[in-house]
């Protein structure tokens, strides 16, 4: 059994290999992340916004924009290791490529996971030199929220990896992507506060929304609030990436090894 150094070590080439072909499109990959957060700020911070009242004591543009990093971080995730990593297997056969080297099938779908990270990495930080320009969070906030959206990124990218690797074809991805990731955006305490929903809506989402502790953690760090559930964000967090890391491998496993 390889060591955990060696394991680690061929992810990084599965990262470093999709990070190089992302280098050769940087300039049309990094246009969408400063332009989508511009929108939602524009449309709904600015222009429905000074029709809101202060909410919890924020401005609400100011309420909604660490939501729209977050939100922003789980979708280049998730995106990119549901679609992304399906075209890889699927359709390029970069994951056969790759397997005809010494590097493992486990390694591959580290390496996937992390690049996805990555992306939502790239896509938090475009967000945060907005955010940053027009005043609405405060620097060491951002700082502390970077890490912390790579951790989320990699959380996303674990839940896109399994769902891509039970998927029988790219058009049944569309099914988790319109049925999980839009509900959560709409119901993690992204544009209102998560206590003016029922009860039982708000213990659905603590227990199975993973965005809402993402947008809990980053909202508190962004505007220097306090946050009575972080504990509890964090310990989903951090679990979710072991259990979801964890299944995407063996799913892989089960689909691609006979």
């Amino acid at each position: 059994m390889k060591s955990a150094w060696i394991t680690i070590i061929g992810a990084y080439r599965v990262w470093m290999r999709n990070a190089l072909v992302f280098r050769k499109n940087i300039r049309v990959n990094l246009v969408p992340p400063f332009i989508e957060p511009l929108l939602y700020l524009g449309a709904i911070g600015f222009g429905i916004g000074a029709y809101i009242t202060d909410i919890d004591g924020l401005p609400y543009v100011r309420f909604i924009a660490p939501a729209i990093l977050a939100a922003s971080v789980m979708n280049a995730s998730f995106f990119e290791c549901a679609y992304g990593t399906y075209v890889r297997m699927y359709y390029q056969k970069t994951f056969d490529a790759i397997l005809a080297t010494p590097i493992t099938l486990k390694e591959v779908i580290l390496g996937e996971i992390l690049w996805g990270a990555t992306r939502g990495l790239i896509s938090a930080l475009s967000i945060s030199i907005i955010l940053l320009i027009l005043g609405l969070a405060s620097p060491i906030g951002i700082i502390l929220a970077l890490p912390l959206s790579f951790l989320a990124g990699i959380l996303f990218s674990g839940i896109a990896a399994c769902f891509s690797s039970i998927s029988p074809s790219i058009d049944t991805i569309s099914y988790p992507a319109t049925l999980f990731i839009a509900p959560m955006f709409l119901f993690s305490g992204t544009f209102f506060p998560l206590h003016l929903l029922p009860e039982a809506v708000q213990i659905f989402a603590l227990l199975f929304l993973p965005l809402t502790h993402v947008v809990s953690l980053i909202r508190a760090l962004l505007t220097e609030t306090a946050n009575p559930l972080w504990l509890i964000n964090l310990l989903w967090i951090g679990v979710g990436i072991i259990v979801f890391s964890f299944l995407a491998i063996r799913l892989f496993e089960r689909r691609l090894i006979v």
